[in-house]
């Protein structure tokens, strides 16, 4: 049977339809009750593709991530552009190409969604078509899971709770669900169909009140089980060094100056824990100099254990290697733990495919590539177990999980968002680093250079949050946790892999139905 052709002026509202999703879900991500946009922002896109062709609903699904992730992701421009050094145009095309990469999650989601029947399970192979994308995001190509929908809500305490059981995804995949049952609704109206309104708004109602009932049970339980534990004095500083200047050799003394003064306003909190973000010291901390003799006399003078960043290297055979490595000084201990950075940037701190794209430079200061650390442990000062995530490693849940399996009872995140300048980034960093927290039911000291440093609660509320670009010190009492692992922290993402499955098999089944019709 042939579909009916559709004029062009429909076309062009489809297109809109299209552009219109990929706003609604940038606009989720904006602070305050923005985020609730999530709940319809997909409502337009597939509105769009009702009776559109597979190749038509794959072009507009292409034009509705590409909405999303240039307004999403327009910060890569600063970065490579300000800070990298890159011609405008190449940062702009740099911009371009991954938003086109990440668009095709997108594509591939509006053409799986345009072959689904209208039946009652159309919400819930929706939301497992989402979440299984989601999933392959966040894996192939090293994996890039930046603001995936689930992170929209990280405001709302009690529906962010689901992440225990089932991470990120969890949450993703509640908000599509919701909108593939408003999307019946409201295909529904127009046809007076009432079987569809009786049963999908009384289903979105109960399952948003279910996740907001298991969210209080869930929150109730972890402060109550806070209350038995010995509190830690945590301290972040955050020195605001100008990005500009951070590796100039002038400057060396003066940013080391900072951190020593910072720190010692701390003295009459009595800290258990200071944190300094991710490549605080301007210089190898183990080549034992005169600078690197004065941090261990500071943590021995602080009588808490210092955690702190530094650039390293190793020498094997001719070749160097560098690292992004955080250290743990405790007092009165001879030994210095150190954590290196395993999970790295791509084209920001190593360059995948680099013989083929030598028009990509790096943007970090240290001469060559950096190398991935060895090992993904916790760093062990005391009482104290610290799992350590720099930078980028918060956005992958797997990195946490395993640090908190292998004994960590508290998630520290060093940082460097200069990188991001006056953007929305910093923004979108934070409320990713908030799930770790809640997915294993761990606290989260976050130091950042400058914005935002914060001190996150095991329930993913924010208790302490500085600002961006200035200076700053956060002080605050974190409970270690010791309870047993949380479902995700033991089984990880048995949830997405589950529904990958299930869409696999899906997507067969519908292309072996097709083929024995024919």
């Amino acid at each position: 049977m042939m579909r009916p052709t559709i004029p062009s002026s429909l076309l062009l509202r489809n297109i809109l339809l299209a552009i219109l999703s990929g706003i609604l879900l940038t606009f989720s991500f904006s602070p305050d009750y923005f985020s609730l946009a999530a709940w319809v922002a997909l409502l337009p896109l597939l509105m769009g593709i009702q009776n559109a062709s597979p190749s038509n609903a794959f072009r507009l699904g292409l034009v509705s991530g590409l909405a999303h992730y240039l307004t999403l992701m327009y910060w890569i421009v600063v970065v490579l552009e300000h800070y990298g050094n890159l011609n405008i145009l190449v940062a702009l095309f740099s911009l371009l190409l991954l938003s086109l990469y990440l668009s095709l999650y997108a594509a591939f989601f509006s053409l799986l969604a345009s072959r689904l029947p209208d039946s009652g399970l159309y919400p819930v192979i929706l939301a497992c078509y989402w979440v299984a994308l989601e999933y392959l995001k966040a894996h192939l190509m090293t994996g890039f899971p930046w603001c995936l929908i689930g992170y929209s809500q990280y405001e709302h305490l009690h529906i962010i709770q689901l992440a225990d059981l089932f991470g990120v995804y969890g949450v993703s995949f509640l908000i599509v669900l919701v909108n593939g049952l408003i999307f019946r609704i409201c295909r529904s109206l127009p046809l007076r169909n009432g079987n569809v309104l009786k049963w999908n708004l009384p289903a979105a109602v109960l399952l948003l009140a279910g996740a907001w009932a298991y969210g209080h049970f869930q929150i109730s339980g972890i402060r109550a089980d806070g209350e038995a534990g010995r509190p830690v004095k945590a301290a972040v500083v955050q020195a605001n060094i100008d990005q500009s200047v951070k590796w100039d050799p002038a400057y060396q003394e003066k940013t080391i100056e900072a951190y020593y003064r910072l720190t010692r306003s701390t003295h009459s909190f009595h800290p258990d824990l200071i944190v300094w973000p991710e490549t605080a010291l301007p210089f190898f901390f183990q080549d034992h100099s005169k600078f690197s003799q004065g941090i261990i006399s500071l943590a021995e003078e602080s009588g808490a254990v210092l955690v702190f960043g530094s650039p390293a290297y190793k020498r094997h055979q001719r070749a160097i290697h560098y690292y992004n490595r955080a250290y743990a000084i405790a007092p009165n201990s001879r030994g210095i733990l150190y954590y290196d950075k395993n999970h790295l940037v791509p084209f920001g701190e190593y360059v995948p495919f680099k013989e083929y794209l030598p028009f990509i430079h790096r943007l970090v200061e240290a001469a060559g590539d950096f190398a991935s650390g060895e090992r993904v442990t916790p760093l062990e000062a005391g009482d104290l177990s610290l799992g350590v995530l720099i930078c980028f490693e918060a956005i992958f849940p797997e990195l946490a999980g395993a640090l908190v399996r292998d004994g960590a009872n508290v998630l520290v995140n060093l940082t460097n968002d200069a990188w991001f300048g006056r953007t929305s980034a910093p923004y979108q960093h934070l409320r990713m680093a908030v799930f770790r927290a809640v997915e294993n039911h761990r606290p989260m000291i976050r130091a950042a250079n400058t914005g935002f440093s914060a001190v996150v609660a095991p329930t993913g509320a924010i208790q302490a949050q500085s600002d961006l670009f200035v200076e700053d010190v956060l002080t605050g009492s974190v409970t270690p946790r010791t309870f047993p692992l949380t479902f995700y922290a033991r089984f990880g993402d048995l949830f997405a892999k589950t529904l990958l499955v299930i869409s696999l098999a899906h997507v067969l089944y519908g292309i072996w139905r097709r083929r024995k019709r024919c």
